[in-house]
């Protein structure tokens, strides 16, 4: 990125799916690459435990110092870092989409560009080019469709899964890169407190019904082969109400309501 704005990237830790080994998150090292790969001056900041074996694997990518948050395991987290988003005056803002564990709603990246009054553009595949009002984005579609953005500054980018892998993180590199630890009063997150939490279960798959005569190359088939995905619709230019009236009809629709 060519122009004089701050770049932040928003990290967290990540759950290895088999091992439950502490790592990396997929989506949040993705929000990294994409900036690598445009500005070496950026800053990466992560909430959270200081100790997590995520903050070297996040180093080892190529930076030379990651800052962290340290809160407490019962603070809302998305509080502050939008306080240190805030504060720092950046333009541009990547992270993932989601966290791999824990609460991982989601909604992280709207909370802070809501705090630091900047547009949110989802599903980002790469940062064209970038001036001191603008932003380029290549956006993913479905379909495997690419569009691109134009997006006022400041702006909350949100890596797609579709976004550049990212680089394999280096030991030497890791091993000298430097976390400046900051102890941060974070509010508490009161609704937390209440919740119970349980081991997510994988949903069975719902396979598709065949005839009692059918050849068992044919049950085989309705056993394994993966449903193909049809129909959705984009919506562009809409207000909030017809937005939430579409995904209300696509949530009943699915069963979900």
């Amino acid at each position: 990125m060519m122009s004089g704005n701050k770049t932040l990237v928003l990290v967290s830790e990540g759950l290895h799916p088999l091992s439950s080994r502490a790592r990396r998150a997929e989506g949040d090292a993705r929000a990294l690459e994409m900036a690598l790969q445009q500005d070496d001056s950026l800053e990466v900041v992560f909430a959270g435990d200081a100790s997590s074996a995520a903050l070297r694997e996040y180093l080892g990518m190529g930076l030379k110092k990651l800052n962290v948050l340290s809160v407490s395991d019962n603070a809302d987290y998305a509080k502050a870092l939008s306080v240190y988003a805030k504060q720092g005056q950046f333009s541009v803002i990547l992270c993932g989409a989601r966290a791999e564990h824990g609460e991982s709603s989601g909604m992280v990246p709207y909370i802070v560009g809501e705090a630091v009054g900047a547009a949110i553009v989802p599903e980002v595949v790469g940062v064209l080019t970038q001036s001191d009002s603008h932003v380029e984005v290549l956006q993913a579609l479905a379909g495997g469709q690419r569009r691109k953005l134009r997006v006022s500054l400041p702006a909350v980018l949100i890596a797609s899964a579709s976004a550049p892998a990212p680089r394999q993180s280096a030991f030497t590199v890791a091993r000298d890169g430097v976390i400046n630890v900051w102890e941060v009063k974070a509010e508490t997150d009161t609704a937390k407190e209440s919740w119970q939490w349980h081991a997510a279960k994988k949903r069975p798959k719902r396979t598709k019904a065949v005839a009692a005569n059918a050849s068992s190359r044919d049950r085989f088939l309705a056993a394994t082969a993966a449903q193909a995905s049809s129909g959705g619709t984009v919506l562009s230019n809409v207000s909030a109400q017809e937005g939430a009236e579409a995904i209300i009809a696509q949530l009943k629709k699915d069963g979900v309501l």
